[in-house]
């Protein structure tokens, strides 16, 4: 037996099948060769047995697997005459049908086994011979065409007799109108289990609906998916196809079902596929697996229509089912046959509303777009719906009047609608009327219902019921009833007015229902949004739930998805919520129109909600509809007003209706706005809806959809929009037709600045026909024609273009790229038509080379021959701002071509011929040719990179204007050719493979570059080795004018740079011998093992930076500038091993050097050896004046190798040692005289050291300053130090300190006092008597500082206590936390312990400082003398204790300032204690009081005080609010003080009682000194008393009356006293609206003021009048001016400035906030004393500050320059970088809000590095961050910040 045969376990049958194939073995092998194709049958064979072989074929075949050995079996059963008892167990065992039997030309396909129909048996098991199944054939076909017959004779019943879009209320006599039908370009993309949005769509591909089935070939899709929107007639499309199909127009197909998935919903069952079809649809006569079986045979000519797709409820996977046969939900039998396992060859047709489709749709199935009725359709619908001439003539005029009714019928069901309210409004209405009742979806639903009831009766009850239905069966998601769903009042109400339609639903064999829906599914949601508006069961929160935006339709899945279909539910809402709809509303609801109105205002609030929100472009859309819908222009400029600047619509379908409705909302709007629509579904009649949008101000469409239709209606469209300013029109289809229409348009649309045509695939005709619009368009700005087709000869065309048209400013090419950059003139459009025949004139090529133009053609393959066609355009064209040609095949040729001709092409700034090829031997080629070029700053060519990069200057006339800008330079220019400007040049040969025997050549080509200016060299990255340093060392000489070190006019300075060329330790030194040789050599920089080598002349740092990260200097500035200074020369060795024969043979190298020399060494580690080397040679260095070692690790040997330095170099005057790892020797010239300075910081330095050290510290003869600090002295150690003070005579100062801060000041001579400051030392109380008892035995101490020493108050008053002197005042400040919250009467308690006389007290509790001042010895006063005032004290038993103490320990105090403290915390005892003391201080000369605060009464207590206090010298009472009474018992405190010299009441409220007190007091102040009334609210009639009580004070030497409100008439009052006080030095009358009259008379008065010194009236409005009166006679002994704000012009301030000139007293000046644009100070003779200048927000520009620059240096001491706030760039930068270091005792210099770049920031750089200026401001400067930040690490003292970084001083400093 065949082990086959046991496997299968069907011996007999085996048997039985090996005999019936040994009979014809032939057939056999034919077989065999057509399932196993490459089996040899010959040499395959191993036995000549028959049997055996064909047993062998049959596990060859049985191996293959189960589907080929089942289609074996078939073949067997059907080509063989097989018996009737051995082919049913063949077919029962093994046999399934697979399809196999198709490909063997069979005539029939084998019947497969599964739970077909209702269980029938096969055909096979019915007959028992080949001529019986022939007979069951003929029978098959026979039932198949009765089936066929019966489904026409159905659908022509169902579809033929209707009229297409059924549940219409008239049944005119019209014929179908298709909508537009538009076939998508790009398949689905069924990733994630669906798509978003879209597909493309193709424009100009309208189809028919006998083009949505290509029958006629195999290739392509078999499934269409259709879709539209709601309402564009996708169901009435399914009717119509099903209808011809009927009537035999579809002859392509024998069968065509339609199922809709509203019906389909309905079925929860599973079910197969004839079930399905048979079931569901229409149930064959007989036999239907007959039936089933002719339909699998001919598939291809079988149609199924799935209508509803978007309203699939059941899951839906887009994998395979394991038995694609079996039942299974509908949406699986779909994909099953959209996917071939069911009835493969089929077609299959779906329609969908557009947004999230299933999973289970194939990826190439095409996509159709149902985009509605154009203009056209539209009147072809009219004419069909109405059937006489004079309806249709009246609809179509209609139509014509109203613009958003037409928009309306843009959707075929609206259309529909529209029709039947015209039909129905036309007899009644005069024309032009009706349509005015149809302005809006909602209305037009309203009209039609009115048409659809009775005359003169709404049946309101009905409707509501039938709205309520509707509204339940939307939030159910169910769009199918059965009878019993519905009432059969509302049943009946419905099919009488066609509001229902009925169908039959099959839900199971024999089983059929009727079903009943809404005719559509918008008139089901305008009934339900009835519903919500008009009935009464309704309220306003449930109606608002129902106010949303729906931005697509969402995948539905799941057992408990439901359907969501009120897509237009809120639309409807919002249009009934219009006030036209109220009367029919309260009609409805039998309300009145109050409910109503209050149900709409709801609506109308929820969506202004809406409108306020930040929305997707889909929702925006739903929500203008809805605003749209309402008609309230409130709501509609709310919604306009809040739409985004910047409008993007991306990937979703847009009809004609949505742009209109956003035109209507977009009236509403008075700002522009920017429309951007990418990748939307667009019908080509949609820009006809943006016709005449004046708020349009960028347009932008990108999509394929877009074509030739479309550009030729957005052409038309163009001319009304008049602020458009940016079209674009990218990624279209469009071609030479469409855009001939644009072309056409874009003259008529003078204002666009923007155009764009990218990625259009554009060919090189229409780019040329593009371009030739650009002299129509004057104010256009760019072009942008990338991602089309051109060609290089277009390219060269374009060029021609960009030279000869005088707008273009930029053409740039890079492979896809194509940009024209245009400036257009400052003509009028209107100016310039009035001119065209000047297009030739000399006036407009004189404009066209005065204009720039940037070309920039990259990677665009030019050849030479392409340059030469370049150069000849160029040369005759305007100046070039920069050149672009990197990329291209120009070779060396071409690179020779183009740089002997820049000096022709006018180049301003940049030639770019980067990676075309340049060779080695074209390098010499391109310096050779350029060697001429005297514009010429910059050649980059690096062979590695592929760099090639030309830089320039300007020409010649350009920079004309720069050097008159730069006058003062001339000077410097003496010797030079007036032809030739001062200018840098730079030759980067970098990593170019040059050698030695390269360089002589280069140098000769380069030796003609010489003589134009500066040259800097860069050879880096190139093999020149030893032998070419040494070769360049002796070329360089000779690429010099060199002729003497004073001839700097002549000099060329070089910058070569030789980094990564190999070079040796050997040739490293020598390069040295050029500070000898090359006298331009001021700077060598080398970093040995990088291979970084440096060579740079004189401040050549600025040519540095040229073309690098800053922009190119003027030629004002490149003169570097400090030439009558002395500049070191530099010497900085890194990274090299310096040992001593290194360091030996270095410093003898340098010893010819001139001088000063500055040498910067750097290396890992220098031995003690090397250190003594290098320090016995520096005696051999006469000019050295720097030495540095950084980064350098030394032993701990080196401090004292270092400190005997002032022994072997006594030039040495400062040493400094960090860390041991970096260290500075400092040379003083032979003029210098200063103190020696010797700091050992962080050089782990310990008490054993300190001897040797101070030993050898000692040989100084003149040590000013030691710095100890940060090492590991410890206590031992700095007790050490101070036994060797004697012997080492410092004269500055000693630092000690590590973690903490100890510092010891010295003097030169002995003084009286010293000071003590303690900061931080965190005393215990056991501390404090032995501080107490150091300071009684420190008699020169006279004062101590303790800041938060943790001194609490008990301990202080221990301090105080303890601390006894034999003679002297001692003072002691204290800054603690606690002070603040003590409160006066503590702190008063501690002063009274004290054991000297107190003399002063002050106390500032915000501050947290107490200072008391002490006198010694301590006198007791007489006790019958302390017990007389202690009478006259009103105290309180627990005060009298220590009012006596006080009155013992302050009996002599002088001074008690009180500031920022609080008197009534504690009620009145603070106050209360105050006035007792008061009353005993007999010696009390200064009081103050600021700042803090104080009752009425406690006023009251102090002012009693002080009126006993006689001998008051100074009060102040400033910042204080009193009320009026504690005001007046101030003033009446002022009686009798005739001793008094200060006085200060500002900010204190003076009314006319209070000022009526102060002036009589005043008026017996004969000995006021100083009277300070700012802020006191006083005005003119106020001044006129005051003035009068001032009269008196003849020695009054300081008047502030600044920010009150005196005007003109109170300045006429002073002016009338100011003479009459001679002693007058200080007057301040600022921001008291002073006007020119006013100040004129000030003036005059302030002349006769000899002794007048500082003079303050800013904020003034005085005017050059008041400036001109002043000038004629200031006073001749003025320090201050200040001029703020006073409204100054040019010539007031430099009659000021002119007059202040030459003063020998002036110190400062501020006219600040003036308007100074051409009147700039400027000193001729200059002002010795002046220190600051304040010229902030004063509109200086460059111009006008070089004169005032130049002043500067007129004024030694200026110490402040405020220029902040003004117009100055970086000229004016420059020319204050050369002043600079001239300015000896300047410390800062403001130039925030400027216009200084990163150019003009490196110049102040520069010159700051060599002044004493502290801080340069360049706050919110033009100055990039990185920039910024790369200064300021290179020099701190540039500060960028907002806020000022530098450190304050300390209160006690």
């Amino acid at each position: 037996m065949d082990p086959i045969g046991l496997q299968l376990g069907t011996r007999n049958l085996w048997s039985w099948l090996v005999r019936l194939l040994s009979k014809d073995p032939e057939w056999l092998n034919s077989k065999m060769k057509f399932f196993l194709p490459n089996t040899d049958l010959d040499s395959r064979n191993e036995t000549s047995d028959p049997e055996q072989r064909i047993i062998l074929q049959l596990r060859k075949l049985h191996v293959q697997g189960l589907a080929t050995w089942q289609s074996f079996i078939h073949c067997v059963c059907m080509e063989l005459e097989v018996p009737l008892d051995l082919e049913v167990p063949l077919l029962s065992t093994w046999g399934c049908d697979d399809g196999l039997t198709s490909q063997l030309g069979a005539e029939e396909k084998s019947q497969r086994e599964s739970q077909l129909h209702r269980g029938l048996k096969r055909p096979h098991q019915s007959c028992g011979s080949s001529p019986c199944r022939k007979q069951y054939r003929k029978q098959q076909l026979e039932l198949a065409k009765k089936y066929l017959q019966l489904l026409r004779t159905s659908a022509l019943q169902r579809y033929g007799s209707r009229i297409p879009g059924s549940g219409q209320p008239h049944a005119f006599h019209q014929a179908y109108v298709p909508p537009i039908l538009r076939r998508a370009t790009a398949p689905l993309d069924t990733r994630g289990g669906a798509i978003m949005g879209n597909p493309r769509v193709e424009d100009g591909t309208d189809v028919s609906i006998s083009d949505l089935f290509n029958t006629r070939t195999n290739k392509g899709p078999r499934v269409t998916i259709l879709l539209g929107k709601a309402g564009m007639g996708k169901t009435t499309l399914a009717h119509r196809l099903c209808q011809k199909w009927a009537e035999g127009q579809l002859d392509c197909f024998q069968a065509l079902f339609l199922f809709e998935f509203r019906q389909l919903n309905l079925i929860t069952r599973f079910l197969t596929l004839p079930q399905l079809l048979f079931d569901l649809y229409l149930s064959p006569e007989s036999d239907p697996d007959a039936v089933f079986q002719y339909l699998e045979d001919n598939a291809d000519q079988v149609l199924l229509i799935f209508d509803g797709l978007d309203e699939a409820l059941q899951p839906c996977s887009s994998t395979d089912p394991e038995d694609p046969d079996g039942p299974g939900p509908v949406l699986a039998l779909f994909s099953g046959l959209c996917h071939g396992t069911l009835l493969p060859g089929c077609w299959v047709l779906a329609t969908s509303r557009p947004g999230k489709l299933p999973a289970c749709l194939p990826s190439e199935a095409a996509v159709v777009h149902m985009l509605g009725f154009d203009g056209p359709r539209v009147e072809e619908y009219v004419n069909c719906f109405f059937s006489t001439q004079s309806s249709r003539e009246g609809a179509l005029g209609e139509l014509q009047t109203n613009g958003r009714l037409r928009s309306l019928c843009a959707v075929p069901a609206l259309c529909q609608v529209a029709c039947l309210c015209l039909h129905h409004l036309l007899p009644d209405h005069a024309p032009g009327q009706s349509a005015a009742l149809l302005p809006t979806m909602t209305q037009l639903y309203m009209q039609m219902v009115l048409a659809l009831s009775p005359r003169g009766h709404l049946p309101t009850t009905s409707l509501l019921g039938l709205g309520e239905v509707a509204l339940k069966s939307l939030e159910t998601g169910k769009v199918t009833f059965y009878a019993r769903d519905i009432p059969p009042p509302l049943m009946a109400f419905g099919a009488t007015h066609s509001l229902l339609t009925s169908f039959c639903i099959c839900t199971g064999p024999g089983h059929q229902q009727t079903g009943y829906a809404f005719t559509h599914f918008n008139l089901q949601e305008f009934l339900a949004a009835l519903h919500l508006m008009a009935s009464p069961k309704v309220d306003e929160d449930l109606l608002t739930q129902h106010v949303t935006l729906n931005s697509r339709w969402v995948l539905r899945t799941g057992p408990k998805a439901k359907l969501d279909l009120s897509d237009h539910l809120p639309t409807f809402l919002a249009g009934l919520a219009s006030c036209t709809c109220r009367p029919f509303l309260s009609h409805m609801a039998q309300r009145g129109e109050d409910w109503v109105g209050t149900k709409q205002a709801a609506v109308v609030q929820a969506l202004k909600k809406l409108a306020t929100r930040k929305l997707t472009g889909p929702k925006v859309v739903e929500l203008l509809h809805c605003v749209n819908e309402t008609q309230e222009p409130e709501l509609a400029s709310l919604t306009a007003q809040s739409l985004p600047y910047q409008l993007p619509f991306h990937n979703f379908s847009l009809t004609y209706t949505d742009l209109a409705v956003l035109t209507n909302i977009l009236e509403h709007r008075e700002a522009p706005i920017h429309l951007d629509f990418e990748g939307c579904t667009l019908e080509p009649h949609c820009p006809e809806a943006l016709v005449g949008c004046e708020q349009i101000e960028n347009l932008s469409f990108k999509s394929r959809k877009c074509g030739d239709a479309f550009a030729e209606v957005l052409s038309r469209s163009l001319p009304t929009m008049g602020r458009l300013q940016m079209l674009g029109l990218a990624g279209s289809k469009i071609t030479a037709r469409g855009i001939s229409h644009l072309v056409k348009a874009l003259p008529l649309c003078p204002q666009l600045e923007e155009v764009s045509f990218q990625d259009n695939q554009l060919n090189d005709q229409v780019v040329l026909n593009i371009v030739e619009v650009l002299p129509h368009l004057p104010r256009l700005r760019k072009l942008d024609l990338s991602g089309n087709n051109i060609c290089v000869s277009t390219l060269l065309c374009l060029t021609k273009v960009a030279v000869t048209c005088p707008t273009i400013s930029m053409l740039q090419a890079r492979e896809a790229d194509l940009i024209f950059l245009l400036s257009p003139p400052k003509e009028t459009t209107a100016e310039l038509q009035r001119a065209p025949d000047l297009q030739e004139s000399d006036g407009q090529r004189k404009e066209a080379q005065s204009r720039s133009l940037t070309l920039r053609l990259q990677k665009c393959q030019l050849q030479v021959h392409d340059a030469e066609t370049l150069i000849a355009l160029l040369r005759e064209g305007p100046h070039l701002e920069e050149v672009d040609l990197s990329g291209n095949q120009l070779e060396d040729e071409g690179c020779r071509l183009m740089a002997e001709a820049v000096s022709q092409l006018h180049i301003t700034r940049k030639l770019d011929l980067s990676d075309n090829g340049l060779s080695v031997a074209g390098v010499h080629c391109v310096l050779r040719a350029v060697h001429a070029c005297w514009t010429l700053t910059d050649l980059h060519i690096s062979l590695l990179h592929k760099t090639v990069v030309f830089m320039f200057a300007q020409d010649p006339e350009q920079q004309e204007g720069s050097q008159n800008r730069a006058a003062f330079l001339d000077s410097l220019m003496l010797q030079m050719p007036s032809e030739l400007p001062l200018s840098s040049r730079r030759m980067r040969l970098t990593h170019c493979g040059l050698q030695a025997k390269h360089l002589e050549q280069l140098c000769k080509a380069l030796g003609g570059s010489c003589h134009l200016g500066h040259l800097h060299l860069d050879f880096s990255g190139n093999a020149l080795g030893d032998e070419g340093a040494a070769r360049l060392a002796q070329l360089l000489p000779g690429l010099g004018a060199l002729q003497s070190l004073n001839d700097l006019h002549c000099a060329t300075p070089v910058i070569s740079s030789l980094s990564e060329n190999g070079l040796s330790l050997d040739a490293v030194l020598g390069l040295a011998r050029c500070f000898s040789t090359l006298q331009w050599v001021f700077h060598l920089d080398i970093s040995f093992e990088r291979q970084r080598i440096l060579l740079r002349g004189e401040k050549t740092g600025r040519g540095i930076w040229t073309t690098g990260s800053l922009p190119d200097l003027p030629a004002a500035a490149e003169l570097s500038g400090f030439r009558w200074r002395c500049t070191p020369r530099s010497l900085c060795l890194t990274e090299c091993p310096l040992e001593p024969l290194t360091l030996t043979r270095l410093c003898a190298t340098l010893e010819v050097c001139p001088g000063p020399l500055e040498i910067q060494l750097s290396c890992e580690v220098l031995s003690d050896k090397s250190l003594e080397t290098l320090l016995h040679c520096l005696p051999q260095l006469p000019q050295l004046s720097l030495l540095q070692l950084s980064q350098t690790a030394l032993s701990p040997r080196s401090p004292f190798l270092l400190a005997d330095i002032f022994s072997l170099c006594p030039r040495v005057k400062k040493v400094d040692l960090r860390s041991l790892h970096h260290s500075t020797l400092h040379f003083r010239s032979n003029e210098e005289q200063e103190g020696v300075c010797c700091g050992f910081t962080g050089c782990s330095l310990s008490q054993e050291h300190v001897e040797s050290l101070c030993w050898l510290l000692s040989k100084c003869e003149d040590l000013s300053q030691v710095d100890l600090s940060v090492n590991l002295l410890g206590d031992g150690g700095i007790r050490s130090v101070l036994e060797c003070l004697p012997r080492v005579p410092i004269s500055g100062s000693l630092d000690l300190g590590s973690k903490q801060s100890f510092q010891i000041h010295f003097s030169k001579e002995d003084q009286a006092g010293k000071t003590l400051r303690l900061s931080e030392c965190s005393f215990r109380p056991e501390h404090v008597s032995r501080l107490a008892a150091g300071l009684s035995q420190s008699l020169q101490l006279m004062e101590l500082m303790l800041t938060q020493c943790c001194l609490g108050q008990e301990q202080l008053t221990t301090l105080l206590s303890l601390v006894q002197r034999p003679a002297g005042l001692f003072s002691l400040r204290v800054q603690e936390p606690w002070v603040d919250q003590a409160g006066v009467l503590s702190l008063l308690e501690v002063c009274a312990q004290a054991s000297g006389n107190v003399t002063e007290i002050s106390i500032s509790e915000t501050q947290q400082q107490l200072h008391v001042q002490l006198e010694f010895p301590r006198q007791e006063e007489n006790p019958e003398a302390v017990a007389l005032r202690l009478a006259h004290c009103d105290l309180g038993t627990h005060h009298s204790l220590l009012v006596r103490q006080l009155m013992e320990t302050c009996a002599r105090l002088q001074q008690l300032s009180l500031s920022q403290v609080n008197l009534c915390e504690d009620g009145d005892s603070s106050s209360l204690l105050l006035r007792s003391l008061l009353l005993s201080l007999s010696e009390l000369k200064k009081f103050r009081l600021t700042s803090s605060r104080v009752s009425t009464e406690g006023l009251a207590h102090l002012a009693s005080g002080l009126g006993h206090c006689h001998h008051l010298e100074e009060l102040e009472w400033s910042n204080t609010e009193f009320d009026e009474e504690g005001t007046k018992a101030l003033m009446r405190a002022l009686e009798e003080k005739w001793m008094l010299k200060r006085l200060d009441l500002s900010h204190l409220l003076l009314n006319g009682s209070t000022l009526d007190l102060l002036t009589r007091g005043l008026s017996h102040m004969t000995l006021l000194q100083s009277l300070r009334l700012n802020r006191n609210s006083i005005g003119d009639v106020d001044c006129c008393h005051l003035s009068e009580a001032l009269r008196a004070a003849t020695s009054l030497e300081e008047l502030d009356l600044s920010y009150n409100q005196i005007g003109d008439a109170g300045v006429g009052y002073l002016a009338t006293i100011l003479p009459r006080l001679p002693e007058l030095r200080k007057i301040d009358l600022s921001a008291n609206s002073i006007s020119p009259a006013g100040g004129v008379k000030l003036a005059e008065s302030l002349a006769l003021c000899r002794c007048l010194e500082e003079l303050m009236l800013g904020c003034n409005d005085l005017g050059d009048h008041t400036a001109l009166e002043l000038a004629q006679e200031l006073p001749q002994h003025l320090r201050v001016l200040r001029l703020p704000s006073s409204h100054l012009g040019p010539k007031g301030a430099l009659s000021l400035v002119q007059a202040l000139d030459g003063s020998p007293h002036v110190e400062e000046i501020s006219l600040a906030e003036n308007n100074l644009a051409e009147g700039v100070p400027r000193f001729c003779k200059g002002l010795p004393l002046l220190r600051r200048i304040d010229l902030v927000s004063c509109k200086i520009d460059n111009q006008t500050a070089k004169l005032l620059t130049s002043s500067f240096t007129l004024c030694p001491a200026l110490e402040v320059i405020l220029l902040s706030w003004n117009l100055l760039g970086d000229e004016a930068a420059a020319e204050l970088a050369q002043v600079l270091p001239r300015m000896g005792r300047l410390k800062r210099v403001d130039l925030e809000k400027n216009q200084i770049t990163a150019r003009g920031a490196w110049l102040l750089a520069e010159g700051l590095a060599q002044s004493s200026v502290q801080v340069i401001r360049l706050w919110n400067n033009n100055i990039p961050c990185n920039v910024a930040q790369s200064l300021q690490s290179q020099e701190p003292r540039l500060d960028f910040a907002f806020f000022d970084n530098q450190p304050q001083a300390h209160w006690g400093t």
